[in-house]
């Protein structure tokens, strides 16, 4: 299913009420459940920095550190989990143990909202919207991805392999189409057969809650900007997601988990964290397609689309 995000209005007053509201809501959020199905030993992990840090927080069996909680929570935000992003906004929304700051309170707030939490888009009424961008605290930070030309662009006798095998009707039938129309694109087929594994599970005429549709499950706007007119039919479907990976591609210089990041929550949310967003969904969609599609990158057409501007900042660099 891919997911949508939203953009914040400008900065308003930055003021959050303290007192019986914030309580209650602080004492619900505890047991407020995860939002997206991730690998086990990422959940485990998650479960751990979260429980960890509402120890630290509140002096549970160990002495009280408010800034080891930060820590252990900033790092559960990394790995997607929008119940920590909810509890360091928190923090900084209300000075514990932190400098108040609203506008990291509304980043962290913002994150957990647009991953669906209801209490974090509660907060963001007390803060406002962060405004002006704010830099990612380090421990958000992932170590850039060096990927040079030669490494974007293999050889055309180093093709991307294509292992998948067809296990049902509705699999043979979208994998021909697949191999069929993937060429005109220059997509590998492999690449897109994870994709409509992970979005559709190869159900023709699957809709998401959020109106995505068909095999390669594109919102309406993604069928508008390539031309598709009918999205259940899977031609027009696979040739309107095959175009979107193309341009994708390009955009993002073949960087694969970039791609599956963006077709999932959308290119201005990668650019947004300069990286795969902090959401639990979109990371578990990022391993899902790597487990799919097991190459780091995928020759592109650069005359398709000009680069992302903010691949400098994502960490993504060429030799060109």
């Amino acid at each position: 299913m891919t997911m949508r995000t939203t953009s914040h209005r400008p900065a308003g007053r930055c003021r959050i009420r303290a007192g019986v509201v914030a309580v209650a809501l602080l004492a619900i959020a505890d047991a407020y459940p995860a939002f997206a199905e991730v690998d086990a030993e990422t959940s485990e992990r998650i479960a751990t920095l979260r429980n960890d840090a509402r120890a630290a927080e509140h002096g549970e069996g160990v002495p009280r550190d408010p800034a080891r909680a930060a820590a252990l929570y900033c790092e559960a935000s990394r790995l997607g989990d929008a119940e920590a992003q909810f509890s360091l906004g928190w923090m900084y929304a209300n000075g514990r143990g932190l400098a108040r700051d609203n506008r990291m309170a509304s980043l962290f707030f913002g994150m957990a909202a647009e991953q669906g939490h209801e209490y974090a888009k509660k907060m963001l009424s007390f803060v406002g919207p962060s405004g002006a961008t704010v830099d990612l605290p380090e421990c958000m930070r992932e170590a850039p991805t060096i990927v040079t030309w030669e490494m974007l662009n293999p050889p055309p006798s180093s093709p991307v392999e294509d292992d998948f095998v067809a296990a049902n009707p509705d699999q043979m039938r979208a994998a021909a189409l697949v191999r069929k129309l993937a060429p005109e694109f220059k997509v590998s087929p492999n690449l897109a057969l994870a994709i409509i594994r992970a979005e559709s599970n190869f159900n023709p005429n699957a809709r998401s809650p959020k109106n995505a549709q068909g095999l390669m499950q594109l919102i309406p706007e993604t069928s508008a900007r390539f031309n598709v007119k009918k999205p259940y039919d899977p031609v027009q479907n696979v040739r309107g997601g095959l175009a979107y990976l193309r341009w994708l591609l390009a955009y993002f210089k073949g960087n694969v988990a970039l791609v599956a990041a963006a077709y999932n929550a959308g290119e201005r949310a990668v650019e947004k964290y300069r990286g795969i967003p902090p959401y639990a969904e979109t990371r578990a969609y990022v391993q899902r397609i790597r487990r799919y599609f097991r190459r780091d990158n995928h020759p592109f057409d650069a005359n398709v689309t000009d680069p992302s501007p903010e691949l400098p900042r994502i960490g993504v660099v060429s030799s060109h």
